[in-house]
């Protein structure tokens, strides 16, 4: 029943998604330009161009542009190979378009230069170098062969040289361009390696916990054998006439039974854990009786006044009995009763499709080092050696069952830790 959140599932990347989506909000300004490039050329400073075709090449940036805007969210990740087919498509365009305005001649044929500085961010080595040879021989290309812009008079010297003047504003534009661009794509690849090391920490600790998984069952193992034989052991002392006759001994040998009987559950329930499977044998409860059971129990061993339980849960739903839930409400109930010496508190509420459990106490609170290191295996306020397990494993075992952890320190003193759980992870439907 419990549902697991693979690496997998959490290693999709969308950082191609993201750096084509820029790539994308580059090819709509480079679009807008051009267009204002074109018409300013032709119309306003009377220099000759073949407006159809070069429009013709700008509307098929418009299309490519459509095409992807279409085909983006609907691609899980976008590779290597489309970011560099869609920087190959913006270097034909640009080619068509100095082509029939000057070549090599044309001061925006740096422009090339922006499309190399791009493939270096995004693309790997070989298509990064790749891209290089296209550019340079599209560069050559246009020295070769492109169609002669006639130039007044008039914008052929000085300020008025137009070359003067398209190199300053192509040189403006590549500025600002890399800037604001490469900008973003390294905040969407520094998002990427957060990603990852989140990842990684999920791992170690998913790793962590396995191997505390498998001691622990081992330790069951070996540890049910002599629990087995102090059982028997202390069973014959009680019926031994000599040891029941002395004072007080007969109530020792009651609560030794009963220590053990504990142990012996403990053992139980550790290995039906660990060898429990998904869906086998499910035990059918509902919220209400699962919640009270789980309080009826831990105040049986702690005491009826230790815990003020409220349940404002609402219309009970049916659940699948979670084990694992179970021992994440009785862990986080016995570090809060440890931290505090007034009763503790739990109150169950429901949000929406959501499962809301707030457990607070009444003792110091946590530190400013422990909230922002909260479920890190070995954080702990307690002065022993292994001490902090137990809030990691919640943390851990809360993921696994798609819900959440947080902690705070309650307003009027105290701490307070809220559990989060989507009621579809253990909703009962049935087959």
């Amino acid at each position: 029943m419990i549902p697991t959140t693979p690496l997998t599932t959490l290693a999709i990347d969308t950082t191609g998604r993201d750096n084509m989506r820029q790539l994308v909000n580059l090819r709509w300004l480079a679009v807008i330009g051009q267009c204002t490039t074109i018409l300013i050329v032709q119309f306003g400073m009377g220099v000759a161009l073949p407006v159809l075709p070069m429009l013709g090449v700008v509307a098929a940036l418009v299309l490519l542009n459509l095409v992807s805007l279409w085909q983006v969210p609907r691609r899980a990740t976008i590779s290597n190979g489309a970011l560099f087919a869609s920087l190959l498509l913006d270097v034909a365009a640009l080619t068509a378009l100095l082509y029939q305005s000057g070549g090599a001649t044309n001061p925006f044929i740096s422009l090339f230069l922006l499309q190399v500085v791009l493939g270096a961010v995004l693309l790997e080595t070989w298509s990064s170098w790749a891209l290089v040879a296209v550019t340079s021989v599209a560069f050559v290309f246009l020295i070769e062969r492109h169609l002669p812009l006639a130039l007044p008079p008039r914008f052929v010297s000085g300020w008025n040289d137009l070359y003067i003047i398209g190199a300053l504003l192509c040189f403006g534009l590549i500025a600002v361009l890399l800037v604001a661009f490469v900008t973003r794509i390294n905040r969407n690849l520094r998002n990427r390696d957060a990603r990852l090391a989140t990842m990684r920490q999920q791992a170690a600790e998913e790793d962590h916990i396995v191997r505390m998984g498998l001691l622990a069952s081992g330790a069951a193992h070996e540890l049910g054998t002599p629990l087995a034989s102090l059982a028997v052991i202390v069973n014959d002392w009680r019926q031994t006439p000599g040891l029941i006759a002395t004072p007080g001994l007969a109530e020792e040998i009651e609560d030794m039974q009963i220590a053990i009987a504990r142990c012996k559950t403990i053992v139980s329930g550790i290995l039906a854990s660990a060898g429990e499977a998904q869906g086998e044998h499910p035990s059918v409860t509902t919220v209400h009786a699962f919640l009270d059971g789980v309080v009826a129990d831990w105040r049986a061993q702690h005491g009826e006044t230790a815990l003020a339980y409220e349940n404002r849960f609402g219309d009970d739903v049916a659940i699948v009995s979670d084990t694992a839930l179970g021992q994440v409400i009785r862990n986080i109930l016995d570090n809060a009763l440890e931290a505090s010496a007034s009763p503790i508190s739990l109150r169950v509420m429901r949000d929406a499709s959501t499962l809301a459990l707030d457990i607070r106490d009444h003792g110091g609170g946590f530190s400013d080092d422990m909230l922002a290191n909260f479920g890190q295996p070995y954080r702990s306020t307690k002065a022993r050696q292994g001490g902090g397990l137990g809030l990691f494993l919640v943390v851990n075992a809360m993921r696994k069952l798609g819900g959440t952890v947080s902690a705070a320190n309650h307003p009027e003193g105290g701490a307070m830790i809220s559990l989060r759980l989507p009621l579809a992870t253990l909703q009962w439907t049935a087959s």
